[in-house]
């Protein structure tokens, strides 16, 4: 029976009292932020852009700032303990911290949120030097994660101040790795609503699609999600909860290993999957293997591509079709130690949805990995 809603939108406001530009950056908590960075620029292509620490007078942590195309990554780790970043990564592990959010103007978006419900993490502040201002603040969501609100349409520097050009001689070709399509919130059991509602209320989002555990299940695990959207959907954050099954799910194995809830994973658009993917595992970025059965039948579910399917099975993708046209997916293994985070490649031809008709092969190759790590 099928259960995929589309919800209707509903009527438009006369004002976006949040308008979002985008994604600015994604900062994550890491234990070395030299090594974290090495590791991205050689798997994933992204070359040097901006560093703070000690030598720019930032005596507390280590920063390196990394880009490819418009897509940010910021890598952050305390030089000593005890404080309240060290004590992050302790508790969760290397993982996502910040979801940075482009608007015009951060004061707005501070009380726009605020008033509605919102907890304050950073009241409006600015930062200032020879290149111009920016304009910071922020609001907390599930778990330890924040969205900071940026504002810098009045800075020409390299990243923003307190940052110094990072210059290095290693910058690794990209991978075609473009902007960030959506980051996907692990939430705890029966927290689902309660965080749609403060995306919808605090926010202004609102939910464009539901999954239920018919949707994405097996035999042996489940889950449900459901997928915010702000008004212009440059910004979109599924956000996913366990269901009751036989075994554990993929979002429990999480919640138990990261320690509370966060983000599961960060995909990552491309205009040509198969090279990005390519390249990428010949950099050893590893993925979850599909099994060779998901292609005797795929194109009779998802009709004509552009693609030869070939390439895409040797590769591991998936496809997936909806009413505006279709989509190329892969997930890879987690990228730490701990079952945590991953990330997502995804080419989208017109497609505006999120893989439901791939989820049974999806969850199938997660359960093999739960299974061989003993927490299915």
């Amino acid at each position: 029976m099928e259960t995929l809603t589309a919800t209707q939108p509903k009527a438009a406001a006369q004002t976006d009292f949040l308008p979002l530009q985008g994604t600015d950056y994604v900062e994550f908590y890491v234990g070395n932020a030299r090594q974290a960075a090495h590791f991205y620029k050689t798997a994933f292509g992204f070359q040097s852009l901006a560093y703070s620490g000690p030598e720019t007078g930032n005596k507390e942590t280590a920063r390196y700032v990394i880009r490819q195309n418009k897509l940010t990554l910021m890598l952050t780790t305390p030089l000593r303990p005890n404080n309240r970043i060290a004590d992050h990564i302790y508790k969760h592990g290397d993982g996502v911290k910040v979801i940075a959010l482009k608007v015009e103007d951060a004061t707005s978006a501070w009380k726009e949120t605020t008033s509605r419900g919102g907890k304050s993490y950073m009241e409006p502040t600015t930062l200032q030097d020879e290149n111009g201002r920016v304009v910071m603040s922020g609001i907390h969501t599930y778990g330890d994660t924040v969205h900071l609100f940026i504002e810098r349409g009045d800075y020409n520097g390299v990243f923003m101040p307190g940052f110094k050009k990072w210059e290095s001689n290693y910058n690794p070709p990209e991978t075609g790795l473009l902007y960030v399509d959506h980051c996907v919130g692990n939430v705890g059991w029966n927290q689902m609503n309660p965080w749609v509602k403060f995306y919808e209320d605090v926010m202004g989002f609102r939910n464009i699609l539901t999954f239920d555990d018919n949707d994405i299940s097996t035999e042996y695990s489940a889950l449900m999600s459901k997928v915010m959207s702000n008004g212009n959907g440059y910004v979109k954050f599924p956000i996913n909860e366990p269901a009751e099954g036989k075994k554990k799910s993929q979002v429990e194995e999480y919640l138990d290993f990261y320690d509370g809830e966060g983000v599961q994973h960060c995909a990552l658009a491309t205009n040509d999957i198969v090279k990005t993917v390519t390249d990428l595992q010949s950099r050893g970025v590893e993925f979850l293997k599909i099994p060779a059965s998901y292609y005797e039948t795929v194109l009779e579910r998802v009709g004509k591509i552009d693609e030869d399917l070939q390439p895409l099975q040797d590769l591991g993708i998936l496809i997936d079709r909806d009413d505006e046209g279709y989509l190329l997916q892969i997930f890879s293994k987690p990228v730490e130690d701990r079952p945590t985070l991953f990330f997502e490649i995804i080419q989208r031809k017109g497609a505006k949805s999120f893989g439901k008709g791939n989820f049974k092969a999806l969850f199938e190759a997660l359960e093999k990995e739960q299974d061989a790590r003993g927490n299915l």
